[in-house]
């Protein structure tokens, strides 16, 4: 790894040291139904609307078989409800049909399900299988990354690709929420506070054309 990147990635661990997974669940299952949710969406407004999903609905075969109307009543709140709950249903026929009722954990079982791509599945195999075959680029890794000049890549997949090479695979599961938690307080869309980074002397700004 080169040495700036090791040594934002040491800076990052040391001001975030309790970044993580923001989702609420208790389950696979209730961790897939809430990544589907989560799509452009702040986790605030996911979280606020799963509680009284999970209660009502505790199996893939609840959502499988579940009133679409009533469905989209629990996740009213949340940016495109009607889609994301076409697609919880439909993912849930496809778990109870082919995989017992249970969510799978490989990526290639897991982005044949609707609602979820590499990102979704990704995230689901870290948090609810701790397996890590790669990691979730969401729009603070996306911007972040490219800032921080760790890929010249816009493409979330080209993106994951250049970190996988970058960075260790021991920080793979910590990286996503590392950067979620930077992008959140500090590097922030669309215009960053440079001034009050503490990676502002190692980091290129890439693409980066106004700041505070």
């Amino acid at each position: 790894m080169p040495a700036p990147v090791q040594e934002q990635l040491h800076l990052l661990k040391r001001h975030y040291p309790h970044a993580h997974y923001y989702l609420d669940f208790s389950n696979p299952l209730e961790l897939m139904v809430a990544a589907i949710l989560s799509a452009q969406v702040r986790d605030e407004v996911v979280n606020a609307a799963t509680p009284a999903l999970f209660r009502r609905y505790k199996t893939a075969k609840d959502y499988a078989e579940a009133d679409i109307k009533e469905l989209i009543g629990h996740i009213k709140n949340v940016s495109f409800a009607g889609n994301k709950a076409k697609n919880i249903k439909a993912a849930c026929t496809i778990l109870v049909e082919k995989h017992g009722g249970k969510v799978p954990n490989t990526m290639e079982a897991l982005t044949e399900l609707p609602g979820i791509g590499r990102k979704t599945a990704n995230t689901i195999l870290i948090n609810g299988f701790d397996i890590v075959e790669g990691i979730p680029c969401d729009t603070h890794v996306i911007r972040l990354s490219y800032r921080l000049g760790w890929t010249k890549n816009t493409n979330p997949d080209k993106i994951e690709q250049d970190l996988m090479q970058l960075v260790p695979k021991v920080d793979w599961k910590k990286v996503p929420y590392l950067l979620k938690d930077h992008g959140r307080a500090v590097c922030r869309a669309p215009v960053p506070q440079c001034s009050q980074c503490f990676l502002n002397k190692t980091c290129p700004k890439q693409g980066v054309t106004k700041k505070l």
